[in-house]
């Protein structure tokens, strides 16, 4: 058996929480990567995030050993992907490095929206599938219903599908036995000019950049000078390793396995994700397709609590960035809540997960802005301006038309709740393009505007759905939308970091939502507090935090008492006016933190 012929690479996918991970614990157990006193729960996620949320956030690969029944030696090499739809980014980056995928499914679940994304993510790589039922020592587990799903609304023939427990490690000899019988091995000559895929690279204190490779052609060597095709950098290899799951120096990598190599590179930007790397002394003439750049699509401003802590947020930001490529951020600054920066996300799970690991890793206390997304401003001129920002809206009188992006979402529902989830995305001015059934589950299809999609949706879907129904999507194109600036003044003053771009409808609802909510908030001081919402000039909403009313009249009584009482209360009025003036100075930061 040639080397290639005993190395087998695939991914394992799922839905979020079908037992990705999991699974992974038990391969690695059967394998011999870890000791039992090594082992512990979800030993990929290395993150205390993924671990608390159990989720898996970043994609991680393991190498392990497989003596079969037929007597002969595997070499297994796994990537555990994540399964929220945020992080599909790194589904594609690790299907693209493999032949061959597990597809888990949870088999008292079913079918859900983000398993069939990622199945067709496979299928675009051309891989072979091997299904699994998981979770089978669960009640309610129904294989055969579950089987049924698959081959309706996925169309993937479940004869070989194996049934088993993560949990248990029931069935797990099965699926190592089908892995090296079903899954091909890897293409490639090891006598051809080096041709390697950067799949994946991260800062390390210690190391620089560590970067994850999979050899296509030829073999990789400590020592050796290679060469990055997209800037045509030369570095020379100082580690070559794999992981097991540990970090385990080897001689070298040879084509079809997958490793990591550490060059003595500082900047992530140095190492494009998807680039082909070759030899310095042996160039190849024409570089692997790569990948397509994840591209933010949610934005928000990120200000610290405290202005001093504005330089320890900058480093913050700074150091994630190394280990997140599809984070970006650009310096702010707002009247109401100082110094700060604008931040580009790949949905909201991300934003949220960044900003807890701000907090945490950092120990900073920050305010985040009302999220929103990338709109397309076509000028009279006949120029195009990309705004992520309200406040950079430019005046109306140079406008023509205002687009948003759309996406087209699959929610995968149970039947009885079809009627409140088809409410919700008409009421977020969805347009329905298709409808199908699986059993007693249906699959409906929906264009929705992303703005209306990124602030509460997939929390309703969920609440109204007992947490029964799932939901993806992807970003298709940009549409021309009724759309207008709204600001909010406190005050009289208006606070830029609270404005937003929403859909005219639904403007003076939503105003009338804020200004309640900021009356609630806002405590009562000595004077009147006007809380508005208004476009351009006009304002669609109202709330009014009524004064502290000081009785000051009540000792005077007897002779002269009228014109003694009227100078009491223009003294009043004076000082209430005074203090007015001077609040609107220092009002604004302290009292919309909360908010």
């Amino acid at each position: 058996m040639s080397n290639n012929e005993s190395i087998r690479n695939f991914s394992i996918i799922a839905h979020i929480d079908h037992g990705k991970s999991t699974l992974a614990d038990r391969l690695i157990h059967k394998c011999g990567g870890l000791s039992d006193r090594e082992m512990k729960e979800q030993v990929l996620d290395s993150m205390d995030i993924e671990r608390e949320r159990g989720i898996t956030i970043k994609a991680q690969t393991v190498r392990l050993n497989y003596k079969a029944k037929d007597g002969k030696n595997y070499i297994l090499n796994i990537i555990d992907t994540p399964g929220h739809v945020d992080f599909s980014y790194e589904v594609s980056r690790s299907l693209s490095a493999c032949e061959g995928s597990i597809l888990i499914v949870d088999s008292s679940q079913g079918v859900e929206a983000q398993t069939l994304a990622n199945v067709y993510q496979a299928l675009d790589n051309n891989h072979e599938i091997i299904p699994v039922l998981n979770k089978i020592d669960l009640p309610a587990a129904d294989t055969e219903k579950v089987k049924k799903q698959i081959e309706d609304v996925i169309g993937i023939d479940t004869n070989h599908s194996i049934n088993c427990s993560g949990k248990t490690g029931e069935g797990v000899d099965t699926i190592l036995e089908t892995i090296v019988k079903i899954l091909p091995s890897p293409k490639g000559d090891i006598k051809k000019p080096l041709k390697c895929l950067l799949v994946d690279s991260w800062y390390d204190s210690y190391l620089g950049v560590v970067i994850l490779v999979r050899v296509i052609n030829g073999n990789l060597k400590k020592g050796m000078e290679i060469k990055m095709m997209s800037n045509s950098s030369k570095h020379i290899i100082e580690k070559v390793g794999v992981f097991t799951p540990k970090p385990k120096d080897v001689e070298e990598i040879s084509c079809g396995e997958i490793g990591f190599i550490i060059t003595g590179i500082r900047s992530l930007s140095d190492t494009k994700v998807g680039d082909t790397i070759c030899d310095s002394l042996n160039p190849i003439d024409k570089p692997l397709s790569g990948f397509k750049p994840s591209k933010p699509v949610v934005f928000c401003g990120l200000f610290p609590v405290d202005n001093s802590e504005h330089q320890k947020l900058k480093d913050g930001i700074a150091k994630l960035k190394l280990n997140d490529s599809s984070f970006s951020y650009e310096a702010e600054s707002s009247t109401a809540l100082g110094l700060g920066f604008r931040c580009g996300f790949l949905g909201l799970l991300h934003l949220e997960i960044v900003t807890q690991r701000l907090e945490r890793e950092f120990n900073i206390n920050l305010i985040t802005t009302t999220p929103g997304v990338i709109y397309k401003i076509n000028k009279k001129d006949g120029s195009v301006q990309e705004l992520q920002n309200p406040t950079d809206m430019p005046d109306l009188t140079q406008i023509l038309s205002i687009e948003e992006p759309w996406i087209k979402a699959t929610i995968i529902t149970p039947d009885q709740y079809l009627g409140s989830v088809i409410k919700i995305c008409q009421d977020k001015r969805g347009v329905q393009s298709n409808l199908t059934y699986s059993g007693n589950r249906a699959v409906l299809k929906y264009e929705l505007p992303l703005n209306e999609v990124v602030f509460d949706f997939y929390d309703r879907i969920k609440s109204i759905s007992s947490g029964y129904a799932s939901f993806d999507y992807e970003i298709t194109n940009y549409k021309e939308g009724n759309l207008v600036k709204m600001g909010v003044l406190v005050n009289t003053e208006p606070v830029d970091a609270l404005s937003m771009i929403i859909h005219k409808d639904f403007a003076q609802s939503q105003g009338r939502l804020v200004c309640e909510k900021l009356k609630e908030l806002i405590p009562r001081h000595n004077f009147q507090i006007p809380i508005q919402a208004a476009i351009g000039g006009k304002i669609i909403a109202r709330e009014t935090i009524k004064g502290f009313k000081k009785d000051v009249l009540t000792k005077i009584h007897g002779g002269g008492a009228r014109d003694r009482k009227r100078k009491l209360l223009d003294k009043q009025k004076k000082g209430k006016k005074d203090q007015n003036n001077l609040a609107k100075l220092k009002f604004h930061r302290k009292h919309l933190l909360e908010y």
